[in-house]
Formats: C-alpha cells, structure tokens, sequence
C-alpha cells in the first residue's frame, strides 16, 4: 500500500508528530486536539475517506497519510515521505495508537485471529517505531504508546487483547531505557473505558469469532459469553470522554518532564488498585461474581 499525504504549505515551526490509526476513535480525537492545540500533525489513515473527513475538522496544518501498520512497504513510504516534509527538523513526536480488540474464550480462539491481534497490536507498533526513529532521534522527539489498563488487569474473553497491551508495556519500558542516551522519552497511556466505537467494533467482532469456533465451543460458553456482553455494554455507558486521553497524550509529548504512564479514568485507577491491594485468586473470585461467571457442572 502506497502512503499519500495531503497538500500542505511550507514548513512551519510548530512541533510535529506523527499519529497511527486516526481514521476513528481516540487516534482522530486525538489528532484534532494536538491540531487545535498547536501541534503539526501527521495523521495515519488506513482509507483515503478516512482522511478526507479527518481533514475537514482540522485547520490546514493537518496532513493525512495512508499507512497500515501492518504492511512494510506502507509504513516504509509514510516514512520517507514524512522524512521529506520535516526535512531536518526530524519528528517531534509519534503516537503508536493503532489497535484491534479481539475477545473470545482463549480455549476456542482461532489461533489466526490471535496472530493479526499481536501482529496489530505488538508487531506493527515496532515496526512503525523502527522506520520513525531515525527523525525521533534527529529532533530528541518522543514516543508515546497506546496502551490499555488491559495490559495491567486482565478481564476474562479479551485475553488477546490483554496480551497484546501486557506486551506492549514491556515494549515501552524496554525502549525509555535503551533511548535515553539520546533523550528520548518514551510513555505509555493506560486508558479504562473510553466513549469510542471500539465497543461496538468489538462486539461484532466477537459475534463474527463465535462463528469460527472450534465445533461445541459456542454452547460451552454461551451462557458466560453473554452475561460478558451485557456487562461490556453497562461498561461502555460510563465510559470516560475521549478527552481525558488527549490530555494525557499531549501532556506526554509537551511536558518538560512527562510520566513514565499515564492512568486514564476511574475505571482504570480502581482496576490497578485492585490489581496492587489484592491477591490474584480474591481478584479472580471478585470478577467472577461482578462478570456472574457461575461453576459448570
């Protein structure tokens, strides 16, 4: 896939960054506030569409480029062309937020669908961090991770995309060390629930996995899976305004002394609190009563 970035004028002294998946949810909040806040923003967009609306909610300092986060040869051209726009100012900032959320028994999860969670979700985020480093570090820019408190507190049916945000933390924590010689900060945002459409994305999703499903793996978990359903769906009424991350995503790439991680919402403070206050098996038996997954016979 070829990258294609929208018109834009001469450089400007603005800070720059680079955000991925920001056709929809907190990767397009996301780069309009960094717009509105000042930012010179490269926003990653998977459909020419996506950018065409993404552009006109922004001010003229918005670019979009097609890039996949898991096609090589996309990323390899975002790159170069966003090489060419900074020239040698180098990248200010980027912002790994492309991410799928698969959920499913693990017992009966085709093991494919795993493989494009972690490949999405892991591979592609190193990948798009190896082809922008080289500007990151021309600028002494920053990296910031979309992460999840799924990465810290696991909540049964998102195993893979637990893991896949698990990894990613140990992703982060490798990269702020080996990069600070060059000054480099690396963060990661720790979002609970946040009002996206991830919830709806997923729940289809899940309905879709149902379907290929080792044969009687359905009728095992049905009962679960739907008690799981209806409890994601009160847990997508309370989430959090997408805001919260924004702020926290442009406090990570402004502040003269950025967090390390960055907690987003209550959701997420009580899920790490409860990870931290108590032992796993009272944790276990605490999710299995909220989630009413009952013993089977």
């Amino acid at each position: 896939m070829s990258a294609s970035i929208s018109p834009v004028s001469s450089a400007t002294p603005e800070p720059t960054v680079l955000i991925t998946g920001a056709s929809t949810g907190i990767g397009a909040a996301c780069a309009l506030h960094l717009d509105q806040a000042g930012f010179r923003v490269f926003a990653g967009v998977r459909k020419e569409g996506d950018g065409t609306a993404l552009r006109s909610l922004a001010s003229a300092r918005l670019r979009t480029l097609r890039i996949d986060v898991t096609d090589q040869a996309s990323i390899d051209a975002a790159r170069s062309e966003v090489g060419d726009a900074v020239g040698a100012a180098g990248l200010d900032g980027l912002v790994n937020n492309a991410g799928i959320a698969v959920a499913g028994p693990l017992e009966a999860m085709p093991l494919d669908a795993l493989r494009w969670q972690l490949e999405v979700n892991l591979i592609g985020q190193i990948a798009v961090t190896q082809a922008f480093l080289p500007l990151i570090r021309t600028a002494r820019g920053r990296i910031v991770n979309m992460g999840s408190i799924a990465g810290r507190a696991v909540t049964p049916f998102l195993g893979p995309y637990s893991a896949s945000k698990f990894a990613l933390e140990a992703v982060t924590d490798a990269l702020r060390i080996e990069l600070a010689p060059w000054g480099i900060g690396v963060s990661i945002i720790e979002p609970g629930a946040i009002a996206t459409p991830i919830w709806t994305k997923s729940t289809a999703y899940a309905t879709e996995l149902q379907e290929r499903m080792a044969p009687g793996a359905p009728a095992l978990y049905q009962e679960q899976l739907l008690r799981f359903g209806k409890t994601i769906m009160k847990v997508a009424e309370r989430a959090a305004p997408v805001e919260l991350v924004n702020r926290a995503v442009e406090h990570a790439l402004s502040a003269r002394r950025p967090r390390t991680r960055y907690l987003v919402g209550r959701d997420a403070r009580i899920q790490r609190l409860m990870g931290i206050l108590l032992p796993d098996r009272v944790r276990d038996r605490l999710i299995q009563r909220l989630l009413r997954l009952v013993r089977q016979a």
